[in-house]
């Protein structure tokens, strides 16, 4: 360039004029290349990967690249750095979520003095058919404004008995007294007002009462509707009285004395003759012989069964059938 080609440019003798858009682009991304060379490790980066052709090539935005330079060049662009955080944020979000470390806070190390005197009631409520138990623990010398605590405990985390899913275990802590452990049924807790814990800081007294859940169901009380009629208790009717004077005798009771034993129904032929007025669990008396053909001058069957004394205990005879009618003797 002349000087008269410069001084109408605006530049300066010896400068070599301006230098084009195209030019300043070029000299921008050498200036990035040299600089990633210096700080960016390109064996460390994921994305970097050189294929059997010699070009490089970015795997994250699948663009081919003929040298390092322009590689890294690439690597400060946007779409580079867009890619790049999209791949971030959905690892981010497939990521499991991994359970923090638990920090144990330092165990503040007491003498301890021994176990605390305690008093176990059993309970029953016989309206609701539910158990309780109520646990007294006394704590005499207990530190100054504190105040104890309890806490359940399942039979599979402790060590000192053996292993039982039928039982839990019930803790008090105090200090400086060692902590107790009571075995209780490991049926469900009701969560009422029942269960209550209290602590008499004037006798020194932990009280705490566990309500276990009933098994009993009860039924629900019946509603009278709009057309029942509720029920009226009558007089109250006498069982195993006399029979009223008077008046015929009771069926399946004791006959009156002096009299004819009551007549019933025949008894179904063939079969034993029927036995009334026994009570229940009574044994059965023996049955009598079948009468036969008295001989002559003898009373008829009916009149020697009236002329027999009653039976003992007051039951009644045996109903029994008249015997069929006697052949004349000498026949026809």
């Amino acid at each position: 360039m002349s000087f008269m080609d410069a001084r109408d440019a605006g530049s300066k003798p010896g400068s070599g004029g301006h230098a084009s858009a195209q030019n300043e682009a070029i000299d921008r991304r050498e200036r990035l290349r040299r600089l990633a060379l210096e700080t960016i490790d390109l064996s460390k980066d994921p994305y970097f990967m050189r294929n059997h052709l010699g070009q490089y090539e970015c795997r994250l935005c699948l663009t081919l690249h003929n040298n390092e330079g322009n590689y890294l060049a690439h690597t400060q662009g946007k779409r580079h750095q867009q890619n790049l955080a999209k791949r971030a944020a959905r690892e981010a979000a497939e990521k499991p979520v991994l359970p923090q470390p638990q920090r144990r806070a330092n165990v503040r190390q007491t003498v301890k003095i021994g176990r605390p005197g305690y008093r176990v009631t059993k309970q029953f409520d016989k309206e609701v058919g539910q158990r309780s138990l109520l646990f007294q623990i006394e704590y005499p010398e207990i530190e100054e404004d504190s105040k104890p605590r309890h806490r359940f405990m399942s039979a599979f985390e402790q060590r000192k008995e053996e292993q039982n899913k039928k039982y839990q275990f019930l803790l008090f802590a105090a200090d400086p007294y060692e902590v107790v452990a009571f075995r209780v049924p490991n049926i469900e807790i009701e969560k009422t007002a029942k269960f209550f814990s209290h602590w008499d800081a004037d006798s020194n007294v932990y009280s705490l009462q566990l309500p276990f859940r009933s098994t009993q169901e009860r039924p629900p009380p019946v509603q009278p509707g709009p057309n029942m009629i509720p029920s009226q208790p009558g007089p109250p009717q006498q069982m195993g009285g006399p029979p009223p004077l008077g008046g015929p005798p009771q069926m399946g009771g004791p006959p009156p004395l002096g009299g004819p034993p009551p007549m019933g129904p025949p008894p179904p032929v063939g079969g034993p003759p029927q036995m009334g007025g026994l009570p229940p669990g009574a044994p059965r008396p023996p049955m009598p012989p079948r009468p036969m053909a008295p001989p002559q001058g003898m009373p008829p069957p009916m009149q020697m069964m009236q002329n027999r004394p009653p039976m003992p205990n007051g039951m009644p005879l045996p109903f029994m059938r008249p015997p069929p009618p006697f052949p004349l003797q000498g026949g026809m």
